[in-house]
Formats: C-alpha cells, sequence, structure tokens
C-alpha cells in the first residue's frame, strides 16, 4: 500500500472542508483528528486560517455542544442533527462576528489581541472549568491544537468580554448623548419639567406594606408593595443615589446582609428622613443608560420615584454601522501556544479529582447587570438568564465549560419584565407574561434562539387569556426588590 503524503493528506482535508462549506450533510462526520489536518506544516511558519477554516472549526464547537444540549422529554419527536437547526450562514455569521469584535477592539481602542492574552485566557479556561469534561471535548474537536483553540474556542469569547468593557462607557460613542442630558437637565431642571425632555420618563409608588405583595392604582400612579427589607433596600438605594452620606449598614452589625438589626433600621430610618422631596439627582450612568431620580412624594412608608433615561445606543447597533468602516482583515495570531492541562484532569485525558460536595464562585466577567426575580433555564451546556426587575429586556449565556458569560442580543427581545415563565424547548428558551415597568401583565412572551444568538417575538393572542392579577405560573412568587 502506498503510503500517503503530507500534501495529499492536507488536500483530503480540504476537500472535506469544501463539503462542508457546501452544506453536504454527510460533513458532520469531521471531527478532532482530521480538523488537525488543516494545520499547516509547523516547519513553515507563520500559519494561518482561513475564513472557511474557521466556518469550519466552528462547526466541531457547536457540534460539542449539540450533543450536550437537552432535549426535552415532553417532546414526541427525536433530536435532529445540528444541520437541521444550525445553517451554515448562522455559523458563517459567527464567526463573523468575532472577528469584527477583534477588529474593531484593535482600530477604535487600540486593543489587539494578543497571543499572550489568549493564552492568559485559555490556561484561565482550562483552570477554572465547571464543566472540564465539555471543555476537553471542545480541545479534542480542534484537534487538541492550541493554536487552533486559541483563535477559534478562545477568541470569539474575549474579543466579546473586551469589547463589551470598552463600549460601555467610552465618552467617544456616548459623549455627545451625555451632553445631550445634561443640557436637558439644565433647561428643564425641576421635577414639573422632567416630562419635557427627550428622556423615558416613568414613575412608580413604593409602599411599605407587610400584606401579600401585589399592585394597585393610587393617584394615576402604580403602586407596588414591598415588605420591610425590601423597603429598608430601596430607601438605602434611593439614598446612595442622592449621595447621602451613612446610608449604609456597617456589615459588623448586620452580619447576616438582611437589614434586620436595630442598626440597620436606624441607618435606614436616617436615611429616609433625609431624602429630599423635588430635587433632582446629578446625572448619574450605568452600562446602558443616563438617568436622573427624583423623589416626587414621601409619606408614611411611601416613595413615589420619577425616573428620566437617556439610553445608550445598543453595542449591537454601533457595530453594524461601523462595520462599513471596519473591514474584517483580522489575521490569526501566529504564536507557541501550550496546551494547559483542564482542571479536574491530569494530562487531558485521565480525570484526576471527582466532584466534591463544594461551592467554587462562577466568573463574573461580563455578568448581566444586578436583578431581581429573572428566569434561567439549563439547555445541557449553558445556563440562560434573561429579564428581571427593574424590568430589563437583557440576559447573558453562562458556559460553565469556559466560564465565560455573553450577553444575550437585545435585537427584536420582549419588553422587560419581572415575574415572568420560561421553558427550555431544545433550541429555544420561550419567555411569557410576567410584569412590565407600569405594573401591567402583558400579554406577550419572545423566543431565543440559543444557536444564532437571535430573540423573536411570540404571536400575541387575538383573546386575552386572563385579566387583572394574572400570573404566567400557578404557584405564588415573591415580591422583587425595588431599585430606583
Amino acid at each position: 500500500m502506498r503510503k500517503r503524503t503530507g500534501q495529499s493528506a492536507f488536500f483530503s482535508a480540504r476537500a472535506l472542508l469544501a463539503l462542508l462549506a457546501c452544506g453536504v450533510a454527510g460533513a458532520s462526520i469531521l471531527n478532532g483528528t482530521l480538523l488537525a489536518f488543516f494545520h499547516s506544516d509547523p516547519a513553515n511558519p507563520p500559519r494561518t486560517l482561513t475564513f472557511a477554516e474557521r466556518v469550519a472549526y466552528q462547526r466541531a464547537i457547536e457540534e460539542v455542544y449539540w450533543r450536550h444540549r437537552i432535549w426535552p422529554k415532553e417532546r414526541p419527536d427525536p433530536k435532529p442533527s445540528l444541520d437541521v437547526v444550525m445553517s451554515q450562514a448562522q455559523l458563517k455569521s459567527k464567526v463573523h462576528h468575532y472577528l469584527r469584535k477583534s477588529q474593531a477592539l484593535q482600530d477604535y481602542w487600540q486593543q489587539p489581541i494578543t497571543s499572550e492574552h489568549l493564552q492568559a485566557e485559555m490556561n484561565r479556561m482550562a483552570k477554572h472549568t465547571k464543566q472540564p469534561e465539555v471543555l476537553r471535548e471542545l480541545f479534542e474537536a480542534l484537534g487538541n491544537d492550541p493554536f487552533v483553540i486559541a483563535e477559534c474556542l478562545v477568541r470569539p469569547a474575549l474579543a466579546e468580554r473586551l469589547l463589551t468593557n470598552s463600549y460601555a462607557y467610552d465618552q467617544r460613542i456616548h459623549g455627545e448623548l451625555k451632553e445631550r442630558a445634561k443640557a436637558e437637565l439644565q433647561a428643564h431642571g425641576t421635577v414639573e419639567q422632567m416630562k419635557q425632555t427627550h428622556g423615558d420618563y416613568s414613575e412608580i409608588e413604593i409602599v411599605r406594606s407587610e400584606s401579600a405583595p401585589g399592585k394597585e392604582n393610587h393617584e394615576n400612579v402604580k403602586s407596588v408593595r414591598r415588605n420591610g427589607r425590601e423597603w429598608e433596600e430601596t430607601v438605602q438605594k434611593v439614598a446612595e443615589t442622592f449621595n447621602i452620606g451613612g446610608s449604609k449598614t456597617d456589615p459588623s452589625t448586620d452580619p447576616g446582609g438582611c437589614n434586620n438589626s436595630a442598626e440597620a433600621k436606624n441607618v435606614g430610618a436616617r436615611a429616609y428622613q433625609a431624602i429630599p422631596i423635588g430635587k433632582l439627582t446629578s446625572l448619574q450612568e450605568d452600562d446602558t443608560r443616563y438617568y436622573t431620580v427624583a423623589v416626587v412624594g414621601k409619606g408614611n412608608d411611601q416613595l413615589k420615584l420619577a425616573t428620566v433615561s437617556w439610553l445608550k445606543e445598543p453595542l449591537h447597533s454601533w457595530l453594524a454601522k461601523a462595520e462599513t468602516q471596519v473591514p474584517v482583515t483580522i489575521v490569526a495570531v501566529d504564536a507557541n501556544y501550550t496546551l494547559p492541562v483542564i482542571s479536574g484532569y491530569s494530562d487531558n485525558s485521565v480525570p484526576s479529582v471527582a466532584c466534591t460536595d463544594a461551592w467554587t464562585l462562577t466568573n463574573l466577567t461580563n455578568v448581566p447587570d444586578p436583578r431581581t426575580f429573572p428566569t434561567a433555564v439549563w439547555t445541557g451546556s449553558e445556563m440562560i438568564v434573561w429579564g428581571g426587575y427593574p424590568q430589563l429586556n437583557t440576559g447573558g449565556k453562562y458556559d460553565p465549560s469556559t466560564d465565560s458569560w455573553t450577553a444575550t442580543s437585545t435585537v427584536n427581545a420582549p419588553a422587560g419584565r419581572e415575574l415572568h415563565t420560561a421553558v427550555w424547548t431544545g433550541s429555544e428558551m420561550i419567555v411569557w407574561g410576567g410584569r412590565d415597568v407600569n405594573g401591567d401583565f402583558p400579554i406577550t412572551g419572545g423566543r431565543y434562539c440559543a444557536q444564532s444568538g437571535s430573540p423573536s417575538p411570540t404571536p400575541t393572542p387575538t383573546a386575552t387569556p386572563c385579566t387583572g392579577r394574572c400570573s404566567p405560573t400557578p404557584r405564588p412568587r415573591p415580591t422583587p426588590h425595588p431599585r430606583p
């Protein structure tokens, strides 16, 4: 039998790649061993990756995740192949997106992703993975080649995190909005003039009550009842917004963090008395908006808050416009990468430790904004979190294998809400119902596709299935913690 040369093996692999690029179903047999043939001869650096090769590797990654995706037992149909749920166009789009983000980091923030960055992130994933067996499968799907792993598994997560952090507070992008918000506050600096700005105006009345949580109409303003602990948290946060000193509880006097101590109650009472009525805060900023808050009413165990928000342009929107200015010319970073040993494995092949009865912290980088009462589903390979108070329509996907977070898209996302229901279908997270920013119960929802990373609305019924205080779930739900 004639021995196959390295060159003939390379062309055989390229032929398989061509089949995959054409959408041939049989291309699913492409595994880590065959993918290894795509590598250039180590004796002839530098190594490169074409866009088509990146797409092929992306498919190998998605195959691992899809293998671990839960197919609900309630579904009578068999779990389909990856080719049925993820098109070639979606694979190309994923590759295009992470290359575009890498390019934007380099061109707009002068933060090129270096080989040192990629190696450090690869080491972090291997050390902090919460699913070492899945990470091992991902490494194997990429031929256990640290160069390919760095470019096709590590780069997407790192580019997402670095770009999100760089974009959120960049004054070159959001500075014009900030100056516009400042000018509007100067021109309309009283409570009576808040509605005259171009920001989003909203009011909510928080009422301290130990009775059953809920909402009610009071002077045409939505009122929400909060229990004692939740009321104290609201007062503290409002006081902090006005920079009122002494609004925080000394941890040494409240070790449980529940604000149940006498000192916590005294701090809350002092903060409540100090909160001014009819005064706007200075312009505040968070990841998604500039805003100002005013207390427009204060009585016994009652606060009425007015807020004006100027929303920042979402990252995906800015990136879509910048795409015409930023060509995707990013190239692979050639370096002598080292394949790290995955935590829980002695040599990436033999498990060295078993799961123990102990907690380990998840990575908090790029984690979604703090919220109460979101919904979450487990897909079998990742956790998807969405919604929650203060009526957010944002969320995140946590991948325990790489210990990393990715923001969910807000394009076509349902209106923000809390106390909603979510289910996992096998390929989509479906959310429904809940309570919106006005305290009403919308009969709307949305579907989030875990493969494509994009949401789509669910049809609104022509008849209202329930009215008044209808809940999407039959069980009682706790009251969310209020925030200004």
